[in-house]
């Protein structure tokens, strides 16, 4: 497997989003299991989690469990770098809320090394801007949870350029990573992407695929991404993480998975090989 660069970690081209294995319609345990090693076996090297990957009110942490389970259980898991977030909260109803509180962040990053099992989480990210409190101080429980040694790395995700630089530089310089969505369909993120890399930092799109709902149709809802894919006998969901791969040396794809032959197709991207005309094709749409 191919790596890239997220801080100080040299970690796979393309990661690992547990989400789907935790939220309503998640698999059966054993399965997202055999997703997660299916992954592993491959070189995958990040994975992608959060406290608030959960369905019901009282499983807060659900995914981080499973992911924690799962690396315990493979003699690889030692050499892979989790991801978590805190700041979002879902009551149990299907609904996102939020806290953005430096005292709920800082107790939601104890209970994350609890539930990954680790003395330090190797990459902390604050999860999505609270409108009722300011950013400056969300990232500073960041800045505080680095100088306390909590947490080895600290990322942002869902945030706007005016954001990503407010943070770095609250971090001392110290942000690494910036995840936020991006997409076929959802492109919107493209200034971000453009901005981590005029700073030298990793930009993680989650639902690169188009999300859970629509990641099967990437195809039928975009032409041109069908034709390369039919041109190459490949699915279009492998064309468009290659794709990915070409904008940027720090994009790292974060595709959620909950079968073991998805995240293996997913991977297969690394060695699909666009043409210049195809990837200009696709980058047009």
């Amino acid at each position: 497997m191919q790596t890239r660069r997220i801080g100080a970690a040299q970690v796979s081209t393309i990661g690992l989003g547990g989400m789907p294995m935790s939220i309503e319609g998640r698999p059966d345990e054993a399965r997202s299991l055999a997703t997660i090693h299916a992954a592993l076996d491959a070189g995958v090297t990040f994975i992608d989690t959060a406290d608030a990957y959960h369905r019901d009110a009282d499983e807060v942490g659900h995914n981080e469990s499973l992911i924690a389970k799962a690396l315990s259980a493979h003699d690889g898991g030692s050499d892979v770098l989790v991801a978590t977030k805190g700041g979002h909260l879902r009551p149990g109803d299907g609904s996102w809320t939020f806290d953005g509180s430096p005292d709920h962040l800082k107790q939601a990053c104890e209970a994350s090394i609890k539930r990954l099992g680790v003395e330090a989480i190797g990459l902390y990210q604050f999860h999505r801007p609270d409108p009722k409190v300011p950013y400056a101080d969300s990232v500073g429980a960041l800045a505080e949870l680095l100088d306390e040694g909590k947490i080895r790395m600290a990322g942002i995700s869902n945030a706007n350029p005016e954001q990503i630089r407010q943070a770095d530089e609250i971090l001392g310089g110290r942000l690494v990573s910036v995840q936020n969505q991006f997409s076929p369909a959802f492109r919107s993120s493209e200034p971000e992407l453009a901005l981590c890399d005029e700073l030298d930092i990793a930009f993680l799109p989650w639902s690169p695929l188009g999300g859970i709902t629509r990641a099967g149709e990437l195809g039928s809802a975009n032409e041109p991404f069908a034709k390369v894919a039919a041109a190459h006998g490949v699915s279009p969901q492998r064309v468009t993480l290659a794709w990915m791969l070409t904008l940027s040396p720090r994009l790292i794809p974060i595709p959620g998975s909950s079968r073991p032959e998805t995240i293996a197709d997913s991977l297969a991207a690394t060695e699909l090989t666009l043409t210049a005309d195809e990837i200009a094709s696709l980058s047009a749409v």
